[in-house]
C-alpha cells in the first residue's frame, strides 16, 4: 500500500506498479466534515438510463446563498434545465430504455424484490436492446421476462404468475416472453428451487418446522426416482407439502394449500398419488 506495487508473497515477483488509490485523499471525524468534504456522488447503477453518471440543473431557482434569481436568469436557467432534460434522451433506444428502466423501479417495488434482482434485470433488458431483439414486443412484457431472469439468476423465490399480476399482463404473454429471452441470451439461466418454494409454502400456511422437514425428504426422495422430470416446481412442492402433513397428522385441505401455491387442486391430487405409488408410503387417511 505505500509503495503503490502488487508483490507475489511467495516469489516476490511485481505485478504492477503504479496502482491507483481509489480511496479519499481526506479524513473526517464527524458526520457534517464527511457531508462537506465528501465530492463523490450515487454509485453507477444499471437501473437508470445513464448509469446515474449524468448530471442536472436544480428546480429551486436560488443562488448559493439561497436568495431568489432574478427574473432574467431564472428564465436563463428554465432553457438549460428543458435542453438538458433533452439532451439526455436524444434517441429512441434511450427513450426505450429510460421508459422501460422506469417500469422496473415500479415492478420491483410492488414486488419487493432485492436492489441485485433489478440490477440484474436491467442487465438483461440492455442486452436484448442492444441486439435489436425488442421489435414487436412491448416493453411491460419484456421487462417482466427479464425481471423473471433476474430473480431465477439471483435465486429469488418469485412465480411467473405474481410477476405477471404485477406487470398487469397474463401468465401466457408473460411465459412466452421468458421463453424468447432463453432462447435470445447467451447464458445459462438456473432453475427454480423447489425447496425454496416448499419453505415459503409452510409460512404461509403457519405449519410447523417437522412439516418442512418432511416435505423435503419427501421431495428428495421424489428427485432420486425422476419424480420430479417435466413436473411444474409449485405443484411439487404443494403435493409434497400436503403429504407431509398428512404423515403428521396435521389437518389442512388442499385448497388452501393451492391457493397459497397458485396451483389447482386437481395439480395436488394427481402429484399426490403419484408420490403415494412411486415412494411406496402407507397413508394413514
Amino acid at each position: 500500500m505505500e509503495t503503490g506495487e502488487t508483490v507475489c508473497h511467495e516469489c516476490g515477483y511485481v505485478h504492477s506498479t503504479n496502482a491507483v488509490d481509489l480511496g479519499q485523499e481526506w479524513r473526517a471525524f464527524n458526520y457534517e466534515q464527511v457531508e462537506k468534504r465528501a465530492r463523490s456522488g450515487a454509485p453507477i447503477s444499471l437501473t437508470v438510463h445513464d448509469r446515474g453518471l449524468s448530471s442536472s440543473i436544480g428546480w429551486q431557482s436560488r443562488d448559493y446563498n439561497g436568495r431568489n434569481l432574478k427574473p432574467d436568469v431564472k428564465a436563463q436557467f428554465y432553457r438549460l434545465r428543458k435542453w438538458n432534460r433533452r439532451t439526455k434522451i436524444n434517441s429512441s433506444n434511450q427513450r426505450n430504455l429510460a421508459k422501460a428502466l422506469g417500469f422496473l423501479n415500479q415492478l420491483g417495488d410492488e414486488l419487493n424484490v432485492p436492489r441485485s434482482v433489478s440490477e440484474t434485470a436491467a442487465s438483461v433488458y440492455r442486452q436484448i436492446l442492444k441486439k435489436g431483439a425488442t421489435r414487436g414486443r412491448t416493453i411491460h412484457n419484456l421487462m417482466a421476462a427479464s425481471l423473471y431472469v433476474g430473480c431465477r439468476m439471483c435465486d429469488v423465490s418469485r412465480s411467473l404468475t405474481s410477476i405477471a399480476e404485477a406487470a398487469n399482463i397474463s401468465k401466457k404473454e408473460a411465459a412466452r416472453n421468458y421463453r424468447y429471452l432463453h432462447d435470445l441470451l447467451d447464458q445459462d439461466i438456473p432453475r427454480i428451487s423447489t425447496g425454496k418454494i416448499i419453505s415459503k409454502l409452510v409460512k404461509q400456511l403457519n405449519r410447523s418446522g417437522r412439516v418442512e422437514h418432511v416435505a423435503l425428504d419427501v421431495l428428495e426422495g421424489a428427485t432420486d426416482l425422476r419424480i420430479t422430470s417435466g413436473k411444474s416446481p409449485s405443484g411439487m412442492a404443494a403435493a409434497s407439502v400436503y403429504m407431509a402433513c398428512i404423515l403428521l397428522g396435521e389437518k389442512v385441505t388442499q385448497g388452501s394449500i393451492a391457493t397459497k401455491a397458485r396451483v389447482t387442486e386437481v395439480t395436488i391430487r394427481n402429484r399426490y398419488k403419484e408420490l403415494v405409488d412411486r415412494l411406496d408410503l402407507e397413508i394413514l387417511l
